[in-house]
């Protein structure tokens, strides 16, 4: 009982180590056409987004961190931009779990966008 209980903490241990690598800190980051002349721009909420895919013995995908920046830009939709924008490689995975990118920043909001009012 005791060879399986460390057995089973070993297996669980492997499992479930993963680690995180900050891989960029940037200023202002945007995958949108925008008008940077634009004079409405507010500081909106600090918002994450990511982009994953599983891994089974090799991963099932290619991550992007494009598609990160997208998808924690779009959480409103008068956010152009991100600023002091933190870009985070996850590789949680030995023989099976999950790599991607976590984008983390602050949302640039344009209120001259269609639809955006104060």
């Amino acid at each position: 009982m005791k060879k399986f209980l460390a057995l089973a903490t070993v297996t669980a241990m492997l499992f479930s180590t993963g680690c995180a690598v900050r891989i960029a800190d940037m200023t202002v980051a945007s995958t949108k056409n925008y008008n940077i002349n634009s004079n409405q721009f507010i500081k909106g909420q600090r918002v994450i987004g990511e982009d994953k895919v599983p891994v089974i013995l090799f991963p099932l995908g290619m991550p992007n961190f494009k598609t990160a920046i997208d998808r924690a830009i779009e959480k409103n939709p008068c956010s152009v931009a991100l600023s002091d924008v933190v870009i985070t490689q996850l590789n949680q995975a030995f023989l099976v779990g999950q790599v991607g990118y976590r984008v983390e920043g602050t949302q640039i909001i344009d209120l001259s966008q269609p639809n955006c009012k104060k």
